[in-house]
């Protein structure tokens, strides 16, 4: 056990030699190492946001849990959010703002960083609405990237401007960065009109059932995850796939071409030149010039 100065405070370190993934032999350390390199990728993502963690204290190949309520055992210096939920039960959030807290975290065994949509000064406000292609056995990766392509057409029709990434998985998810003006309710209705539009045009191969019985193994267009409460993998988010994967950024040129979400790992990535905050470089916009369109294009 070692502890890490930080911005001048004291992180302990516990067995960084553990193997998380044995399939590389990628350590606890190593993470933690990658959490260090990325935080000014990464911070920007989770800060002024409630964030649920999930959990591998014993690598990948352990049980892992989600976790949101601040364990007692934490630091001080650790910031918490007080949130009440419908049976006036309360969440004690942990505040990632800073890198002592994130390696702090990382320590713990966290390897998924899953942020809400919405900040905390504008709780019931999304500032994003999310596209999450999921695929199924019946398709993978190269049909999910031409189906982004078309999510990717239709916001330029209707003048947003969106930004793709990786799962981390074998999905993709589209950011479409907003005005904190709408409800959940309202952000998750348009998202499924999109959806609706990208379904008639690729009904063979995508599906808006949510039950997964019953999506005969089609890459599901899963608007409910704009709703309130629900999160989604953090850019820059490592995931507890065999590879240290991880949620990246990509531009859409970078769908011209068959990609590989196994090249975005731990391992491979050179985060020199990058720039922070990648969701940053997209302003706020309003939806209801987009939202008109969109009727009109279903009616």
């Amino acid at each position: 056990m070692h502890y890490l100065e930080i911005q001048g405070k004291q992180v302990r370190i516990t067995n960084p030699d553990k193997v998380f993934w044995p399939e590389t032999g990628t350590t606890k350390g190593q993470m933690i190492e990658y959490y260090i390199k990325a935080s000014p990728l990464l911070l920007p993502c989770l800060e002024g946001r409630l964030v649920s963690l999930q959990r591998f204290p014993h690598g990948v190949q352990g049980k892992g849990f989600y976790q949101k309520n601040c364990p007692d055992n934490a630091p001080q210096w650790v910031r918490t959010y007080t949130l009440a939920g419908k049976s006036g039960k309360e969440t004690h959030w942990v505040l990632i703002e800073d890198l002592p807290t994130l390696v702090w975290l990382a320590n713990s065994g966290v390897i998924e960083f899953h942020p809400w949509l919405s900040s905390i000064g504008s709780i019931n406000y999304p500032d994003y609405a999310v596209f999450d292609l999921d695929p199924m056995e019946r398709y993978g990766i190269d049909e999910v990237r031409q189906v982004a392509q078309a999510i990717g057409r239709l916001l330029d029709r209707l003048e947003l401007l969106g930004r793709v990434k990786t799962s981390g998985a074998t999905g993709l998810q589209i950011f479409v960065p907003l005005v904190p003006v709408y409800t959940y309710i309202q952000v998750r209705d348009f998202v499924h009109a999109c959806c609706r539009i990208i379904h008639k045009d690729f009904a063979n191969w995508t599906t808006l059932e949510r039950s997964i019985a019953n999506r005969q193994g089609k890459i599901y267009l899963d608007y409910m995850q704009n709703a309130m409460g629900q999160t989604i993998i953090s850019a820059f988010s490592l995931r507890p796939q065999p590879l240290p994967t991880l949620s990246f950024p990509l531009e859409w040129d970078d769908l011209q071409e068959s990609i590989d979400p196994r090249e975005y790992s731990l391992h491979t990535l050179d985060f020199s030149g990058m720039s922070p905050s990648w969701v940053e470089k997209t302003p706020g916009q309003r939806l209801e010039n987009a939202a008109e369109q969109i009727k009109n294009m279903l009616y």
